[in-house]
């Protein structure tokens, strides 16, 4: 039995990932975290993801009960706290959290070398499927042809272009060659002038509940290439959130990614 703690437990993220574990057996849901000044704090998460079974109180300062790994799908500024209370718990975490800077990153690193990290810019098995299909074909084609990324989220989301989006820009520009980020075109507004070779584009769209779209388009002359994903519910990154948990749950101190979990071989090359 794995024991979870929810770090940002009433976003809706959380809620769905509390919905989720409330049905698995393999796991137990013992703490749930939000920020100091939530209005959340001391009410019930069940009440709050509308599942009655799920009596965890709403805590804005520490997991009361022992856990082995955190699941934090919350802001960058509550990346550090976050990662302080694992340490002190010699517990793992799951940072699902986007918009991290080099700052973030410097302790993410540290931690790891005293807890099993896992980052993870999107939990869903497809759209780590795709990376790996978007490094294949960049590897063949990304000296040849245009690259460009589309993202699509709903309303409310706060960094752009997304976390995923820049995931999947990273595995193109790892097969083509280009240095990322410095290979991305993040805006364009005005005169521009032709588009400079070698580089990837962004473009970001917002708008109502769009739970996550993101299409990487290989564009040659007369001919175009389309790796698109679709998240219609975000239960799917709920549950690959829980799989990856699970997996993380009694691991070594370390850094890992969802290719480990899913035991994707980065060297698979098909052009051998």
């Amino acid at each position: 039995m794995v024991k979870i703690a929810i770090a940002g437990a009433a976003g809706k993220m959380g809620q769905s990932i509390a919905r989720e574990l409330s049905d698995d057996s393999g796991c137990e849901l013992v703490g749930a975290l939000e920020h100091p000044d939530s209005p959340f704090i001391g009410k019930s998460l069940g009440d709050i993801a509308g599942t009655p079974s799920i009596s965890i109180p709403i805590d804005g300062e520490e997991i009361a009960n022992p856990f082995d790994v955190m699941v934090d799908f919350t802001r960058p500024e509550g990346l550090e706290p976050h990662l302080d209370i694992c340490i002190s718990s010699d517990s793992g975490i799951l940072i699902g959290t986007t918009g991290l800077d080099s700052t973030h990153r410097v302790l993410i690193d540290d931690a790891s070398t005293k807890i099993p990290v896992l980052c993870a810019a999107n939990t869903s098995i497809g759209i780590n499927l795709c990376a790996v299909l978007v490094e294949l074909a960049s590897r063949a084609l990304g000296k040849i042809f245009d690259i460009e990324v589309i993202e699509a989220h709903h309303r409310d989301k706060v960094d752009a272009p997304s976390g995923t989006a820049l995931y999947l820009g990273e595995s193109a520009s790892r097969g083509s060659g280009l240095p990322f980020p410095d290979c991305g075109v993040f805006a364009r507004e005005g005169v521009t002038g032709k588009r400079v070779p070698g580089t990837i584009g962004f473009s970001t769209i917002r708008g109502g509940d769009i739970a996550g779209e993101h299409t990487v388009l290989f564009i040659g002359e007369k001919e175009r290439i389309e790796i698109t994903h679709r998240a219609t519910d975000r239960i799917i990154f709920a549950k690959g959130a829980i799989r990856a948990a699970k997996w993380l749950s009694g691991r070594k101190p370390g850094l890992y990614a969802m290719k480990d979990v899913l035991e994707i071989d980065e060297q698979t090359d098909i052009f051998q």
